[in-house]
């Protein structure tokens, strides 16, 4: 039987009963109507899932007690997606449930050369990576870093120790189907999604000099917020 899903910042194992934050009661108790004895999941967003039982119906600050904790196994594979920031933010964040959706691990939002909009409502963002994990029943988050300016990706030495490593653009040249390249059985691979006007031919060879290989999304131009989509289905479910 499903119970009703919901998220905790953390979780202790030494703790046998927690006290869930105001809005999680106010969903648990005022829009689910659940009662004391009532049943529902709990997840950290880091392995934990925890079958707990309400004890205390307060709308405010209701109290669970935890019967069952199980910790589920990260992803077999780390996939990654840098991906431009957007000037329409409901676009990224359509983004972002779907990826979280597919179950990317983490997502890095760029600040290119031609990107319009920088503003990121960092809170907002993690949001509604928690409702996507939910409802598609996972788990485990997606990391959701903070924006960084393009060129600096690339001293990350996270990022350059990846191992599959790839850029998406639709400049004429060079670049095949990301599938030509893709290899399922890599623990880690990371892909880079450019603006609304695309990469510029200097952001393109900064990262082909750090080895990232030039890769088409298909024969369509597609929104940013798209191509982060495409992207996130060739890396995580092929």
């Amino acid at each position: 039987m499903q119970f009703p899903f919901f998220y905790i910042e953390q979780y202790d194992p030494s703790q046998k009963e927690i006290t869930l934050d105001e809005e999680t009661s106010r969903h648990i108790i005022q829009v689910l109507r659940m009662k004391e004895g009532g049943k529902l999941h709990l997840t950290d967003g880091k392995g934990q899932l925890l079958t707990a039982t309400v004890r205390d119906d307060h709308k405010k600050h209701c109290t669970v007690s935890v019967e069952e904790a199980h910790h589920q196994p990260p992803p077999g594979r780390k996939t990654t997606i840098g991906i431009s920031l957007v000037k329409n933010s409901g676009r990224f964040e359509w983004f972002l449930e779907k990826a979280t959706e597919i179950g990317i691990t983490e997502i890095i939002p760029l600040i290119c050369e031609r990107t319009e909009k920088q503003k990121f409502r960092s809170d907002r963002m993690k949001g509604i990576c928690i409702s996507a994990m939910l409802q598609s029943q996972q788990c485990w988050l997606p990391v959701l870093h903070e924006p960084v300016a393009y060129e600096l990706l690339f001293r990350q030495e996270e990022v350059m120790n990846i191992s599959q490593r790839f850029i998406a653009h639709c400049m004429e040249g060079s670049k095949r189907s990301i599938s030509q390249f893709h290899n399922p059985s890599a623990s880690n691979s990371l892909i880079l999604v450019g603006p609304e006007g695309d990469f510029t031919p200097k952001e393109l060879e900064m990262a082909t000099s750090h080895h990232f290989i030039p890769v088409s999304l298909g024969q369509t131009r597609l929104r940013t917020e798209t191509a982060g989509v495409a992207a996130a289905v060739l890396l995580a479910l092929h």
